[in-house]
């Protein structure tokens, strides 16, 4: 963990998965306003559900490219499918293929690099369909002027606001629209909320919202991992949890949704926790099958 205490100086520099590295070069003079930077990554990235509406049909190949975890990689792999600056629209077939995880994460390593402060959430949509609340992420950063986190949601070009119908400013999310995993948790457990409709496919439940809830901590501690990515009480069976457990995961659920002022104590209860810490090495669940992934080797 940093050092300092200071959450906005803090989210204004990048942790290990939102650093460019060698690839930094890339963002030296995009626009600073959000609706522009948005545009450039809508032209980087195609998102692997919309792919089709796009005309686009992936290979397994290509579709592999939502695994890589860290900034500095998806901007080398950018790169490697077209060397033109990034503020270059590509054709849809030449753009990266990520999910909501990464428009979020890049557009966190932007502004982070242009000083801003900055975090991925992880949580859940209410405007892909009705009556449900999709796994998702999105980008927060901090307004000053108003002393707010404002949500972004990147991912939502013009196709996407047109067949979503959406209503609102991607660029200003209200809380009602995005939920952080930790408002879900909290209206699932007073039973204003049924579990079963927070998740994605056939994947739903408490157990889902737990994940999510640790990644929503972890990406709040800067490593912002896949949707997919397991360990600590993640991993943990729902019938083996104990009252020790989820009185932890409630003050977890607090502490994500809290303001800056409880910045030191929801990053010292991250770290002094193995149950929610991400370890060295952790297990990730993506459709090939369960694997052992090493993180230092994905930076």
């Amino acid at each position: 963990m940093e050092t300092t205490t200071n959450p906005l100086e803090y989210y204004a520099n990048p942790g290990p998965m939102t650093n460019a590295l060698a690839e930094a070069s890339s963002f030296d003079d995009l626009p600073t306003e959000l609706p522009a930077l948005c545009r450039i990554l809508q032209g980087t990235l195609i998102h692997i559900f919309w792919a089709e509406r796009q005309g686009v049909k992936l290979s397994d190949e290509r579709k592999l490219e939502v695994q890589i975890r860290s900034v500095s990689r998806k901007l080398a792999r950018i790169h490697e499918l077209d060397d033109r600056p990034i503020t270059v629209e590509r054709a849809p077939e030449s753009r990266l293929v990520g999910n909501c995880r990464d428009y979020s994460i890049i557009l966190c390593s932007i502004l982070r690099y242009q000083g801003i402060p900055s975090r991925a959430r992880c949580g859940f949509g209410t405007y892909f369909t009705p009556n449900h609340f999709e796994d998702h992420w999105v980008c927060e950063y901090w307004r000053s002027d108003e002393e707010r986190w404002v949500m972004v949601d990147a991912q939502l070009d013009a196709l996407q606001r047109q067949v979503l119908q959406i209503q609102f400013d991607p660029c200003d999310v209200p809380f009602g629209q995005f939920l952080p995993a930790g408002k879900a948790w909290q209206l699932c457990r007073a039973g204003q909320a049924d579990p079963d409709k927070f998740g994605i496919f056939d994947m739903h439940g408490m157990w889902f919202i737990r994940g999510n809830l640790l990644r929503d901590l972890a990406s709040l501690n800067k490593m912002e991992l896949l949707p997919w990515d397991c360990w600590g009480l993640i991993e943990k069976e729902e019938q083996a949890l104990v009252e020790e457990d989820m009185v932890l995961l409630d003050r977890v659920a607090e502490l994500t949704l809290a303001d800056n002022k409880h910045f030191d104590e929801m990053c010292s209860t991250y770290e002094s926790d193995v149950r929610l810490r991400v370890p060295e090495v952790i297990r990730s669940y993506p459709t090939t099958g369960a694997q052992t992934v090493k993180l230092a080797t994905e930076l």
